[in-house]
């Protein structure tokens, strides 16, 4: 186990987002608004980076849209006062700035780019992102990616650009051609996530597991002679087994309210309380007995046990 993480999540606006998207826990159309919105004290996470010696990448909220956090331009400035990448997921509506000035503030940074991207149809892509405009989001990629490339061309840092599906029944038929469109856009990578199903309204676009291995096997033979890489993007096996957590003992989630966490599933009622970047550093709460046992155990926790993760990968 190392001593350090060497990447931190840092949620830094879990209450603000600028869509509606179906099939999300936080902002999903079938519930209610948030009101009272937080945000991360940019003081905590100046702190934190200061106390992570082996930190080399950070992510910023996953939770919510991360371009509206209002301290995002101090964020970016961080990383490159701490040498830090950033690895970014982003709804691709670059509120505030648009897609070209944002691209030219985190290209410089950035590790990663991943971009919600749920169908070639306008009709499908609108229907899970509610409150999205297809022709804009398209128009976003090229832009940001026109921009990501004439900084690399003058030697700059190249930033890889993804597409981050979230796989479910009403955009699987057009998975093949996503990636197509993705290949001709210049995106190096499609990550595919399957929906997990927090409202009663989206049961019905869970995948069944022979359904999701046929649309698999026929993505994995439409990009072989593409120049992408598909990630989670493969038939499954029932009976394999599951796989070594990527995150526990090596990464780090900060909660907007300080609390560490040690993978994305961090609700401490479900896997226990470690610690408060607030009144304790990362190194202590990493290294402490609590942690270490948690690293020991997990893969006798109920939420470990059944977390799809274990079977898919990291972000």
């Amino acid at each position: 186990m190392q001593k350090h993480p060497w990447r931190i999540t840092f949620v830094t606006n879990p209450d603000d987002c600028n869509l509606r998207c179906l099939m999300c826990k936080g902002h999903s159309i079938y519930i209610k608004r948030i009101k009272n919105k937080r945000y991360m004290d940019l003081d905590l996470i100046r702190k934190v980076f200061k106390e992570s010696i082996s930190l080399k990448e950070i992510i910023p909220s996953t939770m919510g849209e991360p371009l509206l956090f209002k301290h995002f331009d101090a964020l970016i400035d961080l990383c490159h006062e701490f040498n830090i990448k950033m690895n970014l997921t982003t709804n691709g509506t670059f509120p505030r700035y648009g897609a070209i000035e944002w691209a030219k503030k985190i290209v410089p940074v950035g590790s990663d780019i991943k971009i919600s991207w749920n169908g070639v149809k306008k009709e499908t892509f609108e229907k899970i992102m509610i409150g999205s405009n297809f022709e804009k989001h398209l128009q976003n990629v090229k832009d940001f990616i026109k921009i990501r490339d004439e900084i690399a061309d003058r030697g700059g840092n190249f930033c890889q650009v993804s597409f981050q599906i979230t796989v479910m029944e009403s955009n699987v038929k057009e998975l093949k051609e996503m990636i197509q469109l993705a290949a001709n856009l210049g995106v190096n990578r499609i990550k595919a996530n399957h929906v997990w199903v927090f409202h009663q309204e989206v049961k019905r676009e869970s995948l069944k597991k022979e359904r999701w291995n046929h649309f698999a096997k026929e993505a994995i033979e439409c990009a072989k002679d593409l120049n992408i890489v598909l990630q989670n993007i493969k038939p499954l096996d029932t009976h394999t087994l599951p796989k070594a957590c990527p995150f526990i003992g090596k990464e780090a989630w900060v909660s907007v309210e300080g609390e560490f966490g040690p993978c994305c599933s961090f609700d401490k009622q479900k896997l226990g309380h470690f610690g408060n970047l607030h009144t304790q550093s990362m190194e202590a709460i990493f290294n402490s007995k609590t942690y270490k046992n948690f690293v020991k155990n997990y893969a006798n926790h109920p939420v470990c046990k059944q977390c799809n993760m274990r079977k898919c990968g990291p972000s």
